[in-house]
């Protein structure tokens, strides 16, 4: 994996020093997710850079940027391209011959040969900018699942490129604006999406899609969508799905480094880890794995489990509540955007510790989205039937749920079943969107924010349940989960890959019927029956747990100082939140009338983002915001040569 940056001007002029040096900030702004090489090539009209961690391909080499010289087209790629043998192989057979020995060196001929339509036969997790110098075109292409980021500024004739927002921000003083709009939907699911970012001038190029910049202007494609709603059902088959799963999981795992695990003890890291190990028998492999003092919140024990009936090392990370404190203060600083996931500071800190030994890590994301994990897609079919029980029967049912206490274990059912009551009188995907809400739109209206409204929910055809985890793929996987597993990661310059979200995978789940995802109260039905090839059945069978934080003791605890500084401070207030509203809410929190650690960590997370917006443009001297991340060198900071419009 790597950084990539660029800057390009359909003009004829050649460029000026200010747009060489935003460049050169540019890449010491992304040197944390490449420590391994730096480069640029630049002609008259365009600068592309590459920091570059590597994976495949060691030597000088294969460094990028990657340029055809007879043609001038050149490529930067964050990722890895996982068919480039069979890539270069075709390439060869055409007279393009692939010299370097890397995955990304397939990627200038391949465009050569299919123009646009290159994206589509690449697999792997990839970010590409492509400059062909002929028809001053720039384009620039995300993976399928969104695995990794590339963000963009279009100024006039000119674009600039990068892998963070940050590197944006660090290029040149052009000012840039709050998008009030994105700040809402943030609000609501503490995530950005595509195109949105947090600034009005930068974009984000979707999962699955091409833009094409030239002298006429932009377009934009859809090169891949997952199809679950067209695509026919039927009985899946558990020996096609092995063949489809270990394919996957080697090419992931041929890289020409030392790489390991993240590993929970839950059902989809575990048999990540199964397969790689059977396909690895021989090879030293550690497991990863966070540690809570909160025992509901604790998994390193079925980690432990795991990790020695597959013979792989455990090596664990505490987790304490400072480290969350302290830590998201130095990663926003790091990448210029706000995540609400409290989970993204653990994953840094495991980040952290795996890059000590490996450079590249496998994990489980994306399994739940595919195959049927979350709760929530067991309340679809559950909904259906509440709404239809008398009136009398439902306003029962929601008065005794509602006076279930508030507990502050980890996904606990009376948590369920009150997000449930309060979304169940709902139409369809209006519905699941209230039950994966951080803000739901009730609270936001008593913040004084008012709710995004959504195109009509009966729209997209196919089941109802098909529409949910293609919404939760697009969106809360793609920009949240997967934006939580990139920055964490490379802020220690580890990369990480997901075996479930290679394109087979992904097009062998589209197919599985209703029943093999949710059948009753029970989730992942195919993919426990196959796990258990690999896996004992008490792995197999344990509660969907997943990666939590205990941020609702915390908030109540060592964090509510700081919470109430951050609440108090009137950040909040520049994007119409009002400070009283959610001190009450903090106050019900505490006072343990109502359960509102999600809302009120989405809220921590801008106000801290709004205090670096407000402070960064000013050079100053490092603060303990960034020394729990030992590995992250002041030097990669934000130079903040950049003002912020309010």
């Amino acid at each position: 994996m790597c950084g990539i940056c660029g800057n390009v001007a359909f003009s004829n002029l050649r460029f000026p020093d200010a747009a060489r040096l935003g460049v050169k900030a540019m890449l010491r702004s992304l040197s944390h997710r490449g420590p391994d090489a730096t480069g640029q090539v630049e002609t008259d009209l365009a600068i592309l850079g590459a920091t570059r961690l590597a994976i495949r391909g060691l030597t000088d080499q294969t460094n990028q940027p990657m340029a055809d010289a007879k043609s001038g087209v050149i490529a930067v790629c964050n990722g890895e391209i996982d068919n480039h043998r069979e890539l270069a192989r075709w390439l060869a057979d055409r007279g393009r011959p692939v010299q370097q020995a890397t995955d990304v060196a397939v990627i200038p001929g391949l465009y050569l040969e299919l123009g646009e339509a290159f994206a589509s036969q690449l697999v792997g997790a990839f970010a590409i900018a492509v400059w062909d110098l002929r028809n001053q075109r720039l384009t620039l292409v995300r993976d399928r699942a969104g695995e990794r980021p590339l963000f963009y500024v279009r100024n006039r004739n000119e674009i600039i490129f990068a892998t963070e927002i940050a590197a944006l921000l660090a290029h040149s003083r052009s000012p840039v604006n709050l998008d009030q709009e994105a700040l809402r939907k943030y609000l609501q699911f503490g995530i950005f999406l595509s195109p949105d970012t947090p600034f009005g001038e930068i974009r984000k190029v979707a999962p699955g899609e091409l833009i094409q910049f030239d002298k006429t202007g932009m377009r934009r494609k859809s090169y891949w969508r997952w199809q679950i709603t067209e695509t026919a059902k039927q009985p899946p088959s558990l020996d096609a799905f092995d063949q489809t799963f270990r394919s996957a999981v080697g090419r992931q795992s041929d890289v020409d480094v030392d790489f390991g695990v993240f590993l929970s003890g839950g059902i989809d890291s575990s048999l990540v880890s199964a397969v790689v190990r059977s396909l690895h028998p021989k090879r030293p492999l550690k497991a990863y794995t966070l540690r809570f003092d909160e025992q509901s919140f604790d998994e390193g024990r079925f980690a432990a489990v795991v990790a020695k009936q597959l013979k792989m090392e455990l090596v664990t990370v505490q987790v304490k509540p400072d480290d969350v404190r302290i830590g998201l203060k130095s990663l926003i600083r790091m990448v210029g955007e706000p995540l609400a996931d409290p989970a993204w500071i653990p994953t840094t800190l495991l980040a952290q510790r795996a890059a000590q030994e490996s450079k590249m890590a496998l994990v489980g994301e994306g399994a739940d989205e595919l195959f049927g994990g979350y709760p929530t897609y067991i309340g679809v079919e559950v909904a259906e039937r509440f709404v239809q029980l008398p009136s009398w029967l439902r306003f029962a049912i929601r008065r005794a749920i509602g006076a279930l206490p508030h507990n502050e274990k980890k996904v606990t059912i009376s948590f369920l079943l009150k997000r449930f009551v309060e979304g169940a009188g709902l139409n369809d995907m209006t519905r699941h969107r209230l039950w994966v809400s951080n803000i739901t739109p009730a609270l936001l209206r008593r913040l004084g924010v008012t709710p995004i409204q959504f195109e009509s929910s009966n729209t997209g055809g196919g089941d109802l349940l098909d529409r949910a985890q293609r919404w939760d793929l697009e969106t809360l996987l793609a920009e949240g989960l997967l934006t939580k597993a990139d920055r964490a990661s490379m802020s220690s310059a580890l990369e990480l890959r997901a075996p479930f979200l290679d394109e087979a995978v992904m097009e062998f789940a589209k197919s599985l019927r209703v029943e093999d995802r949710v059948r009753g109260f029970k989730t992942k039905v195919f993919l426990k029956r196959y796990a258990r090839r690999y896996l004992p059945n008490n792995i197999v069978n344990r509660r969907k747990r997943g990666l939590s934080v205990p941020i609702s003791s915390w908030l109540r605890g060592p964090l509510k100082e700081w919470a109430i500084a951050t609440l108090k401070n009137g950040r909040l207030e520049q994007v119409g939140i009002h400070t009283s509203a959610a001190m009450e809410l903090f106050s019900e929190h505490c006072q343990r009338k109502a359960e509102h650690a999600r809302a009120i960590w989405t809220l921590l997370v801008l106000g801290e983002w709004l205090d670096w917006v407000a402070t960064e443009t000013d050079c100053g001297q490092a603060t303990e915001a960034t020394t729990i991340f030992s590995m992250i060198p002041d030097a990669n900071l934000l130079e903040r040569p950049f003002s912020i419009h309010l």
